[in-house]
């Protein structure tokens, strides 16, 4: 596989697992997944690596193991995001992209001028960040016990619940999680997010992921009870007048 590599881009990295798979346009995808209960401590060192909006975030969770996710998550983005710009962690200019439903600035997360696209998704113990130089999408989920997952199997596409449902019992949680972390990351990467009907796009609940045109999605391999998922606009079918 792929990976990022260099001294410059080595420099400061987090440690963790790296994943990268490539892709056909050109534009490889670059995976970090990190467990929170290892990067926990570190992150709470990090804090003012964080913007005072980020920390006031953070803060704002009831709970400390939602605080820990975030705060995870949001320094090692600032980390990785650093290295590949050539910066320091507290000094990525961190925004908003216009979204791209309503047209207002609570889109996907971005670094202004888009220099390098990323996504950012946190489940239970894990943190999942993917890097791209094409607009990409990921997403991690928890496997689902099959009550809840016949609860909410409604919001899949009409061919994914027919799927779902031809299954047995015990095999509809993976199914379902690893449908569901390819349409969010889709979703993602578009910029769309959840403001687009999931029932939408059908994605598969196969073992093969179906992506939708001109995109390419790909299962990320996580831990056990786990389903992640990156979703890459492909640039060669991009129209040239696009």
């Amino acid at each position: 596989m792929p990976t990022t590599s260099g001294a410059a881009r080595d420099a400061g990295r987090v440690p963790g697992q790296d994943s990268s798979p490539g892709s056909a346009s050109g534009a490889p995808v670059d995976v970090r997944v990190l467990r929170v209960s290892e990067f926990a401590s570190r992150a709470a060192r990090e804090l003012p690596l964080l913007s005072d909006e980020e920390r006031a975030r953070g803060a704002a969770f009831r709970q400390r193991a939602d605080r820990d996710r975030y705060h995870v998550a949001h320094t090692a983005l600032r980390r990785e995001l650093a290295a590949r710009l050539g910066t320091t962690p507290a000094a990525v200019p961190l925004s908003r992209a216009d979204c791209p439903v309503c047209g207002g600035p609570h889109g996907r997360p971005s670094v202004p001028g888009d220099p390098l696209h990323f996504s950012l998704s946190h489940a239970g113990d894990l943190v999942l960040l993917a890097f791209a130089d094409a607009p990409v999408g990921a997403d991690v989920e928890q496997e689902q016990e099959p009550s809840v997952v016949t609860e909410v199997a409604g919001a899949l596409h009409p061919r994914e619940q027919i799927e779902l449902a031809a299954l047995p019992e015990g095999e509809r949680g993976a199914a379902f999680a690893r449908c569901w972390t390819r349409k969010e990351a889709y979703l993602k990467g578009t910029g769309t997010g959840l403001a687009e009907d999931p029932a939408v796009t059908y994605v598969s609940t196969s073992p093969v992921p179906v992506p939708p045109a001109g995109w390419r999605i790909t299962d990320i391999p996580v831990p056990g009870g786990y389903a992640a998922a990156w979703a890459l606009l492909d640039r060669q079918d991009v129209p040239p007048s696009a």
